[in-house]
This record gives C-alpha cells, sequence and structure tokens, in this order.
C-alpha cells in the first residue's frame, strides 16, 4: 500500500518507432525518478511500441493520429482513477537529475491555483533555451519564473482533475498550437499556468519547420484556435495581428504558398465545437501579459 504522502504521477509518452535510441534514453531518465509514484503509458502513434518498459503501459493506435489526440489516448488509458497529475514528455526529453518530477510537484504545491507547471527546457549541448520554449511573449530572460498564460506542451505537468474537466487536448489540431487551445480552457476554468525555470529538461532544440506540413498545420490550427476559443469580436483582431506577422516572417514565397493554403482551410471550417473563454478570462490573460490577440 503507498503511503500518504506519496505522489502518483501519471506519464504520457509517444512514439513512432523513429527515434529508438533517444526514446530509451528519455523512458530511462523517466524511470529513474525518485519520491513519486509513477504509471507510464507509451502510445505508439501508428505503431506497435518497440520498447515498454517493465511496469509500463503500452497503446498501439492502427494509424499516426497527431500528437495531442495521442497525449489524449494515453491520459485516458492511465485514468478511472488517474494519478493526481499527467506528465507529458517527448519522447527525445531528458529528465537530467532524477529529482525533477517531484521538484516539479512541488512546484505545484506551492501554487495551487496553477492547473500546469512548466519547466524550463534546454538543449543538452549548448544549454540554449529556445525563444518558443518560453512561454510568454517578453521571453529574453528565459530563467525569471512567473504566471504564463500557454505552455510548452512537449513537457508539463498538468493536474489530472484540471485536464479532464478542461476536456483534453484539441486531438484533432494533430500538430501545433494545440497547448494555447487547452491553456485557455484552463484559465477559463478560473485557473493558472507556472512557469518554473528552475526546473531544467533537456530537449534537442530542433526546428519545427523541418515538418513538411509546418505552414499549412501552424495556419489552419490558428484559424481553428481563434474559432473555437475567442468571443467573436476578438476574432477578426487576433487573425489580422497574427497574419500580418506571418507575412513579416515568412520569407519564402513557396512557404508562403503553403501557409495561405493553410490559412483557406481553417477559414472553411472543421475547428469543431465552439466554447468562447469569457470576457473575465480575457481581462485575466491581459492583466497576466498577454491578451488573447496576440
Amino acid at each position: 500500500m503507498n503511503s500518504p504522502q506519496t505522489t502518483v504521477v501519471d506519464v504520457v509518452v509517444l512514439t513512432m518507432n523513429d527515434r529508438p535510441a533517444e526514446c530509451r534514453r528519455a523512458l530511462a531518465s523517466l524511470l529513474a525518478q525518485q519520491d513519486v509514484e509513477l504509471r507510464v503509458v507509451i502510445v505508439g502513434n501508428g505503431v506497435e511500441p518497440d520498447h515498454v518498459p517493465a511496469d509500463a503501459h503500452a497503446v498501439a493506435l492502427p494509424v499516426n493520429v497527431g500528437i495531442p489526440e495521442g497525449r489524449n489516448v494515453g491520459a485516458d488509458a492511465l485514468g478511472d482513477p488517474g494519478g493526481e497529475f499527467v506528465f507529458f514528455l517527448d519522447n527525445d526529453a531528458v529528465l537530467p537529475t532524477p529529482d525533477i518530477l517531484a521538484r516539479l510537484v512541488a512546484e505545484a504545491r506551492s501554487h495551487p491555483d496553477a492547473a500546469y507547471i512548466q519547466p524550463r527546457i534546454a538543449d543538452p549541448d549548448t544549454g540554449v533555451t529556445l525563444r518558443r520554449w518560453v512561454p510568454r511573449l517578453r521571453a529574453g530572460d528565459a530563467t525569471r519564473p512567473g504566471i504564463i498564460t500557454v505552455m510548452a506542451e512537449g513537457v508539463v505537468l498538468v493536474r489530472r482533475a484540471d485536464y479532464e474537466q478542461a476536456g483534453g487536448w484539441p486531438g484533432h489540431f494533430f500538430l501545433f498550437h494545440e497547448g494555447i487551445d487547452l491553456s485557455w480552457r484552463l484559465w477559463d476554468l478560473g485557473r493558472t499556468g507556472w512557469y518554473a525555470p528552475g526546473i531544467v529538461i533537456h530537449h534537442p532544440a530542433t526546428d519545427p519547420a523541418r515538418h513538411a506540413s509546418y505552414y499549412r498545420l501552424v495556419a489552419r490550427n490558428r484559424v481553428w484556435l481563434a474559432y473555437r476559443r475567442l468571443p467573436v469580436l476578438l476574432i477578426p483582431i487576433y487573425l489580422t495581428v497574427w497574419t500580418l506577422l506571418s507575412l513579416a516572417r515568412i520569407r519564402s514565397r513557396t512557404n508562403l504558398a503553403v501557409w495561405g493554403a493553410g490559412l483557406w482551410e481553417g477559414l472553411k471550417g472543421g475547428h469543431g465545437q465552439r466554447q468562447p473563454m469569457s470576457w473575465t478570462t480575457v481581462l485575466r490573460l491581459a492583466r497576466a501579459g498577454r491578451p488573447p490577440i496576440v
């Protein structure tokens, strides 16, 4: 029987069997964690997982359903009843010391209003934390802790009760921006997020644009995000700001054409259930430093 002090953390790891060495390192660092009880599930996204440690669960999906839906499947596989927390871990990330999860749980205890705790992600070779890994607008100082309104979803600890009340990840997004959607729904429940940069997790600094579908999915999912979560008056403002920023950043005509196709795909529909955040949530996000128009 577990002691009353033991914290149960459910851990979801996705694999496509395309990173065998990295995945083994990730799982080894995970299983070395101390002072928490782990329940681990390995979700094979379109594959039978080729490495499943003892006592870990395995789920093999017949097709690749995308990252957010794969995470949903993993979390559901460990539920009823689930652990107090769910930890989502990319299969090429490494927990460099055996106290990482215990420290994340301690941060959650220290910040009871936070639905999720975000560690600092750093490249293992350079120690650099990419700007996109710092979940706030002012990302110049990656070591500054504080309340956050979005998340770097590849490595994050979420309270299961909040995760389930919010409805989990937007599975049909397939890839990109699912963390904004989930974060906004958690904030709309009256919760917050907390960035704990003193807890560092290693992840290689890769370029998301390496994915052939990057520009299409980024454009489509931004539109879906606005249609799903914003009050109607904010939708054109959000999309205008985002479009102008994208046009300024995308240098390649080929990439711009792919981006435009994704934009049109999003405008045609398919965003799913519309559940806009309240104006109270809009004000809370603005006060926290990121109004939902950027």
